[in-house]
């Protein structure tokens, strides 16, 4: 695991800046602390930040081929390298080393762009063949590595892990990307390809791209997509699927733990983490190392439940307990994820990683089950809702619901039973639409009240429905659910989940891996039907079946509790005054993006017990820090 930063001044341009490519390699300091090199080949320039996993003496980067013609810088872990070694050894190549960085050097050779369908693992590369004069830059299939580029007025293309490796160049243009700013206060993030600013774009997950040097050209493709059936044709019965799942578990977590130092896993004493864990202590000789935080307050505290784990499947557990008004990290955070990020579960992700870097250097974890089996309760709901949306036309449902949407009150402080606007505003909508209002940290209704008349007029063409209908356009899917599954995959997963996970982590030099997302793992789950993911309200169904006698009932099936913190208490309570100062900030209000009427009457509101607003009071929050670092 390791930071990547680039330079490529295309054309007849000078030499790059070494002193410059070196400041913006040292903004990765935190990424890789073992080691840093750069490379400056004319008009292009590499850096590289080290965290030693793999080879731990000879995996030094840049890399090279033995004429220089090739030059690579890497951040991730190629599971499979040494199956690719020995095929491309039977090639002729001569390797130097046992790192798995070499095996992208003689694959290029071998195979050039076709290297990407061959390799399983998470990564973010960049290769500059001097011969061709091409640079390729590629990301992981699912995104659990980042990547980001700009191009400068002046035509350069900078690309660096994180953000602040970029910001670092004085040509950067920082504008704000105004769409990408609606994004984040529908969702809570910004979705891929979108920053925060205008000019920098992230490359998606799944996608490389190229540049000729000569003519200063650029294009981004895709190599590799998650196919979900048109229509099931699946006739194994439920005992065979608990089998497979169980080989293709094994498989991935086998394959992820290649490493020549330390390694353990996260365990919260959910289904996914346990799951991982359970499966390890099966390939592993000795103990599992383990790693979980609590909380001292029980209604958020799952630390029991990975002791229980612990305990049955033998682990060296390590527990930590954290005060549950953890809010000291609050400025932190702005610094950590370089833009607005407002998953306030970054906090005891954060704080996990910290305990866990402590006994390991590389860690295993569960990210990923909840998109791949269906597990979060709100594929529950849309199910809910798209059996009633089967029933009724568009029309009409648009006539039923959407006045009991617009005029129904929204009674956060009510009963659940009673909370029903969001679900009547679902049900006027289509399914993608619906699903979007769904998982909205502010509703269309809230966006309106928050962003100033300007800044609506000048996004009045734009809503983040148009990128999730485009990520579905022209796709058939054998049920609606496996539709909002893929969504995920596109948007949240990489978006939200993988952000936090990899930067809180590698604030701490911490690898983290997911072998819940090994490529393969998530082909074969796809293909699997609807029903064995979610039965009679259960999520996770056919994992859930596979894990037993594996894992205890009261382990696989209690209520999800989920890794959250009690913003509402906080806003109410020690972060009040933060709280207020939002209404009247200068940073805020100076923007041009917020109405200061707006911003006062949710303040207000929120005080007065009347709305619950604090997803929106802490996007608001993070952005606020985001304004005032820049």
């Amino acid at each position: 695991m390791c930071g990547i930063v680039g330079i490529a001044r295309a054309g007849n341009a000078g030499p790059v800046d070494a002193g410059l490519l070196t400041r913006m390699n040292d903004q990765l300091f935190h990424r890789g602390p073992d080691g840093d090199g750069i490379h400056i080949d004319g008009p292009i320039g590499l850096g590289h930040r080290r965290l030693s996993i793999i080879d731990l003496d000879a995996g030094q980067q840049p890399m090279f081929s033995d004429d220089r013609r090739i030059c690579v810088v890497f951040n991730g872990e190629i599971y499979n390298y040494r199956e690719l070694a020995t095929e491309l050894r039977a090639k002729g190549a001569v390797f130097q080393t046992e790192s798995d960085t070499e095996v992208l050097i003689h694959g290029w050779l071998a195979w050039g762009h076709a290297l990407l369908e061959r390799l399983n693992g998470m990564f973010a590369f960049a290769l500059w063949d001097r011969q061709q004069q091409e640079l390729f830059l590629a990301r992981d299939r699912l995104g659990i590595k980042p990547l980001y580029y700009a191009r400068t007025r002046s035509g350069t293309l900078l690309f660096a892990s994180e953000l602040k490796a970029l910001t670092a160049h004085p040509e950067l243009d920082t504008s704000l990307d105004q769409q990408g700013i609606t994004d984040y206060f529908t969702v809570g993030y910004l979705p891929d390809p979108r920053t925060a600013y205008a000019s920098v774009r992230k490359l998606p997950p799944a996608h490389f791209l190229t540049l000729d040097c000569g003519s200063g050209e650029h294009a981004v493709q895709s190599y590799w997509d998650v196919c979900y059936p048109d229509r099931w044709h699946d006739g194994r019965n439920e005992q065979q699927l608990t089998e497979e799942l169980l080989e293709q578990l094994k498989r991935a977590v086998d394959l992820q733990l290649v490493a020549d130092v330390p390694l353990g896993a996260f365990l919260s004493g959910g289904v996914d983490s346990s799951a991982v864990v359970a499966m390890m202590a099966e390939l592993v000789p000795g103990s599992v190392r383990t790693c979980s935080i609590g909380f001292d307050d029980p209604d958020f505290d799952e630390s029991g439940h990975a002791a229980t784990v612990a305990a049955l499947l033998g682990t060296d557990h390590i527990e930590r307990t954290v005060h549950i008004d953890d809010f000291d990290l609050v400025d932190q955070l702005v610094d950590i994820y370089d833009e607005p990020f407002a998953d306030s579960s970054a906090i005891p992700t954060f704080r996990l990683c910290g305990e866990t870097r402590q006994i390991v250097k590389v860690a295993l974890s569960g990210d990923g089950g909840d998109e791949n089996f269906a597990g979060y309760r709100r594929y529950r709901l849309f199910s809910a809702e798209e059996s009633v949306r089967g029933l009724l036309p568009a029309g009409l449902r648009r006539l039923l619901f959407g006045p009991l949407g617009r005029y129904y009150p929204k009674l956060d402080w009510a009963p659940r039973v009673l909370r029903g606007k969001t679900t009547f505003q679902a049900l006027a909508r289509d399914s993608v639409s619906a699903y979007l209002h769904g998982v909205s940290i502010a509703s269309e209704e809230v966006r309106q009240l928050l962003f100033s008349s300007d800044f609506r007029a000048a996004n009045q063409h734009y809503r983040t429905d148009d990128l999730f209908h485009e990520h579905v356009r022209g796709m058939e899917f054998a049920d609606p659910l496996s539709m909002v599954q893929y969504l995920d995959f596109k948007t949240y997963l990489p978006g939200d989940i993988l952000t936090k996970v990899d930067r809180a982590s590698m604030a701490h030099s911490l690898e983290v891996r997911v072998p819940l997302l090994d490529h393969k793992f998530v082909e074969w789950i796809a293909n699997v039907p609807v029903s064995q993911k979610l039965r009679r309200g259960e999520g996770k169904y056919i994992f859930k079946r596979s894990l037993e006698g594996r894992l205890p009932d009261d382990i696989l099936y209690r209520q999800k509790m989920g890794f959250a913190v009690p913003l509402q208490r906080w806003f109410r309570g020690p972060l009040a005054a933060r709280l207020q100062s939002l209404a009247t900030s200068r940073v805020l209000r100076d923007s041009g993006v917020f109405s200061p009427r707006g911003l006062q009457q949710i303040v207000d509101r929120h005080v007065s017990g009347r709305r619950d607003y604090s997803a929106v009071i802490w996007a608001l929050l993070m952005f606020e820090g985001f304004l005032g670092r820049r």
